[in-house]
């Protein structure tokens, strides 16, 4: 191989004249530096192409006379280490070349020559690598960013169809399918379940005293609060307007009457703040259990609704319980 002008005179035998070689048709830079004096004895044409600036020359040169102070250093640093250790060293550089910031990993190794110790180097550029790796991370983040977005949309859908856009609580129809679910397993493993009709009191004041907006902002408030105390077996329901109803599962009327006068409570604490006025709300609210106050899903119904007139004509902000029914022994 002819020697260009940046890779100075030949020093090695035959087999440092392959290495060579094949390092440069493989693209990879190969250098020899004498470790004594940090100067560059011999390189490839790999070597030149990945490193030098225009009018440069390895042969004699030394890293301060090729790269800025910083790189340099970094550069000598890296000698030093491969020398006090005779298996070899990897480190990887990032060098301002042409303006440029490229990225290399070099192999640096102690190798014995008829001059002496000389430190062989292996140079190769995975600037274009680690470019490619960077756009695949970046189209691999905005997928998945897309993805989620997706999730999110098609879980809005999915609630759109099922949910009141107002209160956040369950559409009639959903409700009813799980109460069906919900009376065939009780029915199955002789469980309880309790149903609560639950009406705010007084809409049609706060209608009139603040207008529709504010109704909606109540109806919005109630939906948190039923979210917040029920579980994720129990099902919250809008059926329109100022009622609601709830199903909650596997509990019988004494820990329904429990859980509902918490919400009552926090009803009657709670303030909807709305075009700067603070509007205050109650609930009334009838309880129904199966079997024991009904044994059909209808029926069931019927009995909550029944407790649930009963609180409202006593003044609201009050539960009701429905009365259990008694079969006659025979």
């Amino acid at each position: 191989m002819a020697d260009s002008p940046a890779t100075g005179e030949r020093t090695g035998g035959d087999l440092v004249d392959a290495l060579f070689q094949a390092l440069d048709q493989m693209g990879h830079g190969a250098l020899i530096k004498d470790p004594a004096s940090g100067r560059y004895e011999r390189a490839n044409e790999a070597a030149a192409r990945l490193l030098l600036q225009p009018g440069q020359q390895w042969l004699g040169a030394a890293d301060a006379e090729l790269f800025d102070a910083g790189q340099a250093v970094a550069l000598r640093a890296a000698d030093q280490q491969a020398v006090a250790q005779t298996a070899g060293v990897r480190a990887e550089h990032r060098l301002e070349l042409g303006g440029e910031r490229r990225d290399f990993v070099a192999w640096r190794q102690i190798a014995s020559t008829p001059q002496g110790p000389r430190l062989l180097s292996v140079w190769q550029d995975l600037t274009e690598q680690r470019r490619k790796d960077a756009q695949l991370q970046t189209a691999l983040a905005q997928l998945e960013e897309q993805q989620k977005a997706n999730d999110a949309l098609r879980r809005d859908v999915q609630d759109n169809q099922v949910r009141d856009s107002v209160s956040g609580l369950y559409h009639r129809a959903h409700f009813e399918e799980q109460l069906r679910r919900e009376a065939d397993l009780s029915s199955r493993e002789q469980r309880e379940f309790a149903l609560v009709a639950v009406a705010i009191d007084n809409l049609e004041e706060i209608l009139r005293l603040h207008g529709a907006e504010a109704c909606e902002r109540v109806v919005e408030s109630l939906g948190r609060l039923l979210r917040a105390g029920t579980r994720a077996m129990d099902s919250p329901c809008r059926l329109g307007g100022d009622r609601f109803i709830v199903l909650l599962s596997g509990v019988g009327l004494a820990t329904a009457h429990s859980r509902m006068e918490q919400l009552r409570r926090q009803c009657a604490q709670h303030i909807v703040a709305y075009n700067g006025q603070q509007i205050p709300f109650t609930v009334s609210l009838g309880i129904s259990s199966f079997p024991h106050t009904a044994g059909v899903v209808d029926e069931l119904m019927r009995s909550a609704d029944r407790a649930l007139s009963s609180a409202r004509e006593k003044g609201g902000n009050r539960i009701a319980l429905a009365s259990i029914q008694f079969v006659p022994v025979t």
